[in-house]
C-alpha cells in the first residue's frame, strides 16, 4: 500500500449500480450502470425495478471497473459498500455482493454511510478534506448541512430537509413543466435561457419566525406547491407557460436558500471551508452562486466535478480508502443493509 490502500467500492442505494476502484486519493476506475431509462416512464424510481437492474448489472460492472483500473480483484486491500441510507431492496443487492466478494477474496469489508461517502469523494479531486469543514449535501432524497471534523469517525448534523429534498422538488417541478425525468439536468438546461427574477417564488424557512426553530433546516414542499399553483393559474387564464422563466425562477429560489443557509451555518461555527456534494451539486447555478457568495464571505468552497456528485462507486471507494488508511475497524460479515442509516454512523 505504498501509494495508499487499494479499495473497491460498491454503490446501489438507488437506481445506479456504481463500482469504483481507488488507490489512496487516486481514482483508478468509476464504472456506472444506470437504470434511469427504465424508471423514466414512471416519472420516478421504482424500487423493484432498481433492485432487479442492480442484480443484472453487478458482475459486469465489477469486471469493467477492474479492467479499467488494470488490477486483479485479488490485488485489492478492502471492499467498501453503501450500507445505507437508501432503498432497502437496492441496498441488499450491493451489500450481498460486497459480502460475497470480501469473503471470496479474504478481504475486510466496510459497510459505509452513503452521505459520508458523498463528502469523502471530494478527496479524489481536491486532496485531503479540511478539518473541520461544513458539508452541504443536496440530492433527490437529502438536503443536509453537516459539520465534518473527521469523515471516518462521524459528522454532526446541523440541518436537514423537513419535507421534500431539493432534488425531489426538481423532479416534481420538471413533471409540472412537461420536462423529462430526472428533472434536475433538464431544469438547469431550460433555466439558461430564462429570467431568474421573472417570478417571485417563496424561499422556505427563511422568515424570522422560521429561523428561530429551523435556522439550518430546509423545506421545498411549499415552493413546489407555489410553482404548481402559478402554472395552474396561467393555464386557467389561457396564458402560455414560459418554461424557461419558470425553471429559472424556481432554480433561483432553491439555490438562494441552499447557499444562504450553508454560509450562515459555516459562519456560526467559525468554519472556513464548505464542501458541496450530492446530485444537485451538479447544478450550474448552485455551483456559481455558492462560489460567489462564499467568496464574499471569505469562505472557500470545494465542489467535485459533476460526474462525482451523482451516485457512484468512486465515492464509496474513497471513503473506504480513508477508513483503511486511518486504521478504522472493518464491519462484520453479517452487517445489515439499513435503509434509514443515520448520518452519525459512518461504518455499520
Amino acid at each position: 500500500m505504498t501509494d495508499g490502500p487499494l479499495v473497491l467500492g460498491i454503490e446501489t442505494s438507488c437506481d445506479e449500480t456504481g463500482v469504483g476502484i481507488v488507490r489512496g486519493h487516486t481514482l483508478l476506475a468509476d464504472a456506472v450502470a444506470s437504470s434511469v431509462e427504465e424508471h423514466a416512464r414512471f416519472g420516478g424510481v421504482v424500487p423493484e425495478v432498481a433492485s432487479r437492474a442492480h442484480l443484472e448489472a453487478m458482475v459486469p460492472t465489477i469486471e469493467r471497473a477492474a479492467e479499467t483500473a488494470g488490477v486483479s480483484l485479488h490485488d485489492i486491500d478492502a471492499v467498501a459498500v453503501t450500507a445505507g441510507p437508501g432503498l432497502a431492496g437496492a441496498l441488499l443487492v450491493g451489500v450481498a455482493s460486497a459480502k460475497a466478494l470480501a469473503l471470496g477474496l479474504g478481504k475486510p469489508i466496510y459497510g459505509v454511510n452513503h452521505l459520508a461517502a458523498h463528502v469523502a469523494v471530494d478527496q479524489l479531486e481536491h486532496g485531503p478534506l479540511p478539518e473541520p469543514c461544513l458539508a452541504m449535501l443536496v440530492s433527490g432524497g437529502h438536503s443536509s448541512l453537516l459539520e465534518v471534523a473527521d469523515v471516518t469517525v462521524g459528522v454532526e448534523p446541523m440541518g436537514a430537509t423537513i419535507d421534500d429534498a431539493a432534488g425531489e422538488a426538481f423532479d416534481k417541478v420538471a413533471r409540472l413543466l412537461g420536462l423529462p425525468f430526472p428533472g434536475g439536468p433538464h431544469i438547469d438546461n431550460a433555466a439558461r435561457s430564462g429570467n431568474s427574477v421573472a417570478i417571485d417564488f417563496p424561499r422556505g424557512l427563511t422568515r424570522r419566525s422560521d429561523l428561530e426553530r429551523h435556522r439550518f433546516d430546509f423545506s421545498f414542499s411549499g415552493l413546489k406547491t407555489a410553482v404548481a399553483r402559478w402554472v395552474e393559474a396561467q393555464q386557467r387564464a389561457g396564458v402560455a407557460i414560459d418554461v424557461a422563466d419558470v425553471a429559472a425562477s424556481f432554480q433561483e429560489a432553491v439555490c438562494d436558500v441552499l447557499t444562504r443557509k450553508a454560509i450562515d451555518a459555516a459562519q456560526s461555527r467559525g468554519i472556513e471551508d464548505i464542501l458541496i456534494g450530492g446530485g444537485v451539486a451538479a447544478n450550474s447555478r448552485l455551483r456559481a452562486m455558492a462560489v460567489e457568495r462564499a467568496t464574499d464571505a471569505g469562505i472557500r468552497v470545494r465542489i467535485p466535478r459533476p460526474g462525482l456528485c451523482t451516485d457512484n462507486g468512486a465515492m464509496v471507494a474513497a471513503l473506504g480508502a480513508e477508513l483503511v488508511a486511518r486504521g478504522r475497524t472493518p464491519s462484520l460479515l453479517d452487517l445489515p443493509a439499513d435503509s434509514s442509516m443515520p448520518i452519525t454512523t459512518v461504518v455499520a
